[in-house]
């Protein structure tokens, strides 16, 4: 019988991106949405700030991802650096090393050695980097890459409560965005989990109870602005 097992971690990556992205957009567009709305503004001035907040929100997740994963990078690129000069200048106590850490993984000094001598002709610097500094080809920073997911998650999410406010008259705007922005917290909640083989009720309730408590602040600030004015 064949037995084929399905593993989720490798999608930890983009799916933590996407998420996030997707998730700031709603909280973020649908509060200030709502706060605006509960100061008293018109309907063109709530959906201005929802745009506003919704541009100056993506290019800030683009310029944030962007400076982070380039640190990264940057501090992989380094690693990888002294790494090949490691080897250029003491080729054997590398061997050494990557041997003492197939030995710790349980095999034999032996075949520890062997296997670091055939990884090491193979690609040396591509093997430390995986087994000694913890760096894959598949889990490299990319920053610009994550500049544009970050951005277009970001967008997609809060285009949802930035619709909902344009179409609906301005008398609903503050119970209909609240409410469908919640929807689309628990369905990207939902999603989220799936996709990540996680359990999908407790994501569902997680982001939609910080959602929530995020859109009832700031609808309490707005409020109270609409009074003081």
């Amino acid at each position: 019988m064949t037995h084929h097992e399905v593993h989720r971690s490798h999608r930890i990556g983009w799916l933590r991106a996407a998420v996030l992205g997707a998730n700031d957009g709603i909280v973020s567009t649908g509060s200030l949405i709502i706060g605006v709305a509960a100061a008293n503004a018109a309907q063109s001035d709530i959906v201005l700030a929802g745009l506003a907040g919704l541009v100056a929100g993506a290019m800030s997740m683009a310029a944030g991802e962007y400076v982070s994963v380039s640190s990264q990078a940057d501090t992989e690129n380094a690693d990888l650096e002294l790494e090949k000069i490691s080897l250029e200048e003491n080729e054997e106590y590398e061997k050494e090393e990557l041997a003492k850490i197939y030995e710790g993984r349980g095999l034999t000094p032996a075949l520890s050695v062997q296997v670091a001598e055939q990884l090491m002709s193979h690609d040396a610097l591509g093997a430390h980097a995986r087994d000694e500094i913890g760096i894959t080809e598949g889990g490299r920073a990319r920053p610009i890459q994550a500049a544009f997911s970050s951005a277009a998650t970001f967008t997609t999410g809060a285009l949802l409560p930035l619709l909902v406010a344009w179409l609906v008259p301005q008398s609903l705007v503050i119970a209909l965005v609240a409410g469908f922005s919640l929807i689309f917290l628990a369905l990207l909640g939902a999603i989220a989990a799936r996709a990540g083989g996680a359990p999908i009720f407790r994501a569902c309730v997680r982001v939609t109870f910080w959602g929530a408590l995020a859109m009832a602040i700031t609808a309490g600030v707005g409020g109270l602005f609409g009074i003081v004015a």
